[in-house]
């Protein structure tokens, strides 16, 4: 715990910017407290009544402050923030900024007298606000003083998590029916990845992340996919996290400000999600993905602290050394294969408000069943237990049957019986990138292995629908409703979903299913044809900067043909004029009454193919601004000059935006349609 001392202290450390906030609000309100002086901090802490202060305490935390002994502990303020008010925002990069506010908002105005009475103190302490809690290093006088408190709800242990995590193993064969490519490992043949990237989705635009024993960056099949490098050079700003301050003789040391892993097991798994080093070692499932890592085990040894630390990195990560946190920078998908026993003092809700604050920031959290099967009721350890997470279960690799070791549900840990695992994914003899060299694999076993499939398999479905991006329920409902369903009456009804398989064996090609491909916006112009604006699916929306009374015409493009199928105009102003039309792989959608400067969204609903299989519910987004002819979201001097340049000019494929009016001649008229706009932006 000297570590939080000195990190609060020193210039390097890692989280002196983030606390030295709280302390700030601290200090402002001393001057009050000077003044008036409240009871809590000015007489010993010898509460009233004492059993009322024991009862908040952990038992855990008494066994371990008996005699006079200190221990760490988290001390659980009464208030939490209230998240709720994110379900209703579109978009992670809306809902991660409000999550992150209201969470620094509420320890900041609640954590202040707690943090001042501490420092008064001398005693050692690192602040939270994922979790409006503090860790303290005290003795059983600290802990009943601040347990007194009304403004304290409880204090947890912070036990050293001992994970029982998988070790090298031989080399296992896979079974012969699985036909797989020679490069391609067989657990990601057999969840159907393959035929995912066949379709262009390899993870594209998606950021996943470890939450391990670290990541050995440099590693062939991990390096290409890792955010912080662009090929040339590294950048570990906001990429990389280190929760590990105070171990004694670990090879990565402490505060590591580059990816490092201590025991293998965080680079096997982030191999798993996205590892491919273009020499025929294709071990992940979705290489188009980027991954970035916080290390949150010493070895196989977490804390609840470092878990919690590094699920607040990842709602808003940071620079090395903890500066200028940015929740825009936050992973779509957090792997987590660990877990936080009661069996070992961490209560079963010590991580809940954690989690549950990565989920209302649209960070899909997946999540270990564990391995302590094959009885029912052994999914009983966070982070798995949660509803807020997916979890996954383990499967011989090849085969729909479960693995012995792969824990089964009902949750009973908290008493609520909850369906656990979610989904199941294979875990035996998966081969994967480790930490001894930059070319080093070898197989492990383990519903860790399973894990990162899931993970994977999320950042494929997400780059194939970005209209699913971070909306964890849907994305959810999709991969369960598209496994390959396993029944087993072991621990409880067949299903689906039931507790030894959950949903059933992961199959993200059947998740995929139908993908809308493409979409533009299109018009005609006289005599000099058809012309597309492009309506990307993700990432900025398109411009149309054609003007024509209000009227559009949107075609979107499948994989499949199309023969069914409704659309709306969900945002913006605008509507839907009559039913859609469908032709081969294309459906057309009319639209009329649209304004000028505006982002207008349509979503697609019920799309069904000639397989019945159906699109999710799909928003495409166009941004509406006449006169923006070079698309940038303005309409200046520039734009009237591109016009005037085309000035009669026939009007083809390289010039049809600077035709504003979409008559099919470059005319005076066309520049002064620009010019009237001149002034007009979108956002």
């Amino acid at each position: 715990m000297n570590a939080i001392k000195t990190r609060l202290t020193s210039k390097q450390g890692p989280l002196r910017r983030a606390v030295s906030l709280f302390f700030f609000a601290a200090a402002a309100a001393a001057a009050l407290w000077a003044i008036a002086p409240p009871r809590a901090l000015s007489q010993p802490r010898a509460p009233q009544d004492r059993s009322v202060a024991v009862s908040k305490i952990a038992p855990w935390v008494l066994q371990h402050t008996e005699g006079g002994k200190q221990a760490e502990f988290l001390v659980v303020l009464s208030e939490q923030a209230d998240l709720r008010g994110a379900a209703a925002l579109p978009t992670k990069n809306d809902k991660g900024p409000y999550v992150y506010d209201t969470l620094r908002n509420k320890s900041q105005a609640t954590q202040g007298p707690i943090l001042q009475w501490l420092s008064e103190r001398a005693i050692e302490h690192q602040s939270f606000y994922i979790v409006n809690a503090i860790l303290v290093k005290g003795t059983r006088d600290v802990a009943e003083a601040l347990a007194a408190r009304p403004d304290v709800a409880r204090l947890e242990g912070n036990p050293h998590i001992q994970n029982h995590l998988p070790q090298p193993e031989a080399v296992d064969e896979a079974p012969a029916y699985l036909h797989r490519p020679e490069t391609i490992e067989p657990g990601i043949n057999y969840t159907h990845a393959p035929q995912v990237w066949a379709l262009g989705f390899t993870g594209q635009n998606i950021v996943v992340a470890s939450a391990d024993t670290g990541v050995r960056w440099t590693h062939n099949a991990l390096k290409p996919h890792y955010r912080g490098w662009d090929g040339t050079t590294a950048d570990h700003d906001y990429n990389w996290h280190d929760s590990i301050h105070n171990s004694v003789g670990n090879p990565c040391g402490n505060d590591s400000p580059f990816p490092c892993d201590d025991l293998g097991h965080g680079s096997h798994t982030t191999g798993t999600m996205i590892g491919d080093d273009g020499m025929g070692n294709q071990i992940g499932m979705a290489p188009g993905a980027k991954w970035i890592g916080c290390r949150n085990m010493d070895a196989n040894a977490g804390t609840p602290a470092r878990y919690i630390e590094c699920m607040q990195w990842f709602l808003a990560p940071t620079r090395i050394g903890g500066g200028d946190p940015d929740p825009t920078k936050a992973p779509d998908i957090t792997n987590n294969s660990w877990e936080c026993p009661p069996s070992e003092g961490c209560s079963a809700n010590t991580l809940q408000a954690a989690v549950e604050a990565q989920a209302a920031a649209g960070i899909m959290m997946v999540s270990a069943a564990q391995n302590s099967g094959p009885n029912c009721s052994t999914v009983q350890n966070p982070p798995g237990i949660y509803a807020a997470t997916y979890t996954a279960g383990a499967l011989n690799t090849g085969t729909d049957t479960i693995a012995s070791f792969s824990s089964r549900g009902p949750v009973t840990a908290d008493g609520s019986g909850r369906i656990k695992p979610d989904i199941t994914a294979p875990g035996t003899g998966t081969r994967s990138s480790t930490n001894a060299s930059d070319s080093s694999y070898a197989n492990f076993s383990g519903t860790s292995m399973a894990t990162p499939h899931i993970a994977g398999a999320v950042a494929l479905l997400w780059s194939a629908y970005p209209g699913l991006q971070n909306n964890i329920n849907a994305s959810r409902a999709a991969l369960n409703n598209a496994a390959h369903f396993i029944s087993s009456t072991q621990c409880g009804t067949a299903g689906p979903p039931n507790n030894v398989y959950g949903w059933g064996r992961v199959d993200i090609r059947a998740a995929v299913g139908l993908v809308l491909t493409g979409g533009v916006s299109r018009k005609t112009h006289g005599a000099a044809g058809t012309f597309d604006v492009p309506l990307p699916l993700s990432g900025e929306p398109g411009v149309e900067c054609r003007s024509s009374a209000g009227n559009y015409t949107q075609v979107f493009t499948f994989n499949n043909n199309v023969v069914s199928g409704s659309a709306a105009v969900t945002s913006g102003t605008g509507s839907v004029s009559g039913s859609p039309v469908f032709s081969g792989q294309t459906m057309t959608v009319n639209l009329i009454g649209v304004t000028d400067v505006q982002r207008i969204t349509v979503t697609l609903t019920g799309v069904t193919d000639e397989f019945s299989q159906v699109l999710p519910s799909t928003p495409v987004n166009m941004n509406v601004l006449i006169g923006d002819v070079n698309g940038n979201k303005t309409v200046n001097a520039s734009d009237v000059a591109l016009v005037k340049s085309q000035l009669g000019q026939a009007v083809g494929s390289s010039n049809f935006r600077e035709d504003v009016n979409a008559d099919g001649s470059l005319s005076s008229s066309d520049v002064a349609l620009t010019k009237s706009d001149v002034g007009h932006g979108v956002p």
